[in-house]
């Protein structure tokens, strides 16, 4: 019997080689994938639009994974600074993950750039009309939230950065009764202004502010406000402070400095009228025009600040009377 030539047998040898692996490459090309995993429950934001006479709005809606419209949640209202949208207040404050631990939903309406270009929510706009318009398209977003996703109609708190801590701040000014807290963070008093140039002299602190009058009692107040900013200055989270505190007949009591780990500092300030607290005021030593304790690598955000976004649920679970988890 002839032998095989060597270069057969290799040749032989090569071709079943290729044959095996072209038959292996054809069983996982044609193998059942698994289907791709869902979302995390953190990514999972619904989109909605509010409207009433004064035009539309969208928004964004984080409820907690398991959130049942039978046993309605709290509801944190967060309005974004100019600049950003609700997606960018949502990445920086990180506010989805701390609802999905602590039990609540989160509702981040989104400021039309035909409105504003910069995206300022108008909350200076008082002698146009345009701020209370904007206003009542934001309650027109709580009420779908508490209609359509089980929000609790009675435990709303709501906060905003730069523009839209003032416009939270318009809105428990004109709907004390729908609110139970109020966080501004790095914003002006409503009552400072009443035009774009106005809203310039007073982010400046140059604003002169009214005592406030006001039927219904106001909700309690946080503020938080960089000692650095170099937006709205410093002096404007002091002035709010005292300018809210008074309307409640309220009394700073000794102010008190907190510090977690190589954190800034934070000044404390409570005022109370009696046993109630109706302000509180945090400075924070260093921090510039931008969330404290934010994610880094978003736009007003400065991670190196205490958290922000767990102060305001502390503040908020308080006032809901709620124990604040997360």
């Amino acid at each position: 019997m002839a032998r095989r030539a060597p270069f057969t047998s290799s040749l032989q040898r090569t071709l079943r080689a290729l044959t095996r692996a072209a038959q292996a490459s054809v069983k996982a090309a044609t193998k059942p994938r698994p289907a791709p995993r869902a979302p995390k429950p953190l990514q999972r934001w619904a989109h909605g639009i509010a409207m009433n006479a004064a035009g539309a709005r969208r928004y964004r809606l984080f409820k907690p994974p398991g959130a049942r419209k039978t046993h309605p949640l709290p509801l944190l209202v967060l309005l974004h600074g100019c600049a950003q949208d609700a997606a960018a207040i949502a990445r920086s404050t990180r506010v989805h993950s701390l609802a999905a631990r602590a039990g609540f939903i989160v509702l981040c309406p989104e400021q039309d750039r035909l409105a504003n270009a910069q995206g300022c929510w108008n909350w200076f706009e008082l002698r146009s009309g345009r701020a209370v318009a904007e206003a009542a398209l934001i309650i027109s977003a709580i009420d779908q939230a508490c209609a359509l996703h089980g929000a609790d109609a009675e435990r709303v708190a709501i906060a905003g950065l730069s523009a839209g801590a003032s416009m939270a701040a318009l809105l428990a000014l004109r709907h004390p009764e729908r609110f139970k807290a109020v966080a501004m963070h790095s914003g002006v008093a409503p009552g400072a202004a009443r035009s774009a140039a106005t809203a310039l002299r007073a982010m400046q602190g140059h604003a002169r502010l009214h005592a406030l009058a006001t039927a219904t009692a106001l909700p309690p107040l946080l503020v938080i406000q960089g000692a650095a900013d170099a937006v709205v200055a410093a002096r404007n989270g002091r002035a709010t402070a005292h300018w809210w505190a008074d309307a409640a007949h309220a009394l700073p009591g000794p102010t008190r400095v907190v510090q977690r780990g190589a954190r800034r500092a934070a000044r404390l300030t409570d005022f109370r009228a009696g046993s109630r607290l109706a302000v509180t005021l945090c400075e924070v030593d260093g921090l510039g025009h931008a969330w404290s304790g934010g994610a880094a690598g978003q736009i007003y955000s400065d991670p190196t600040g205490p958290d922000a976004t767990r102060m305001i649920w502390a503040f908020a679970a308080r006032a809901f009377g709620v124990t604040a988890r997360g």
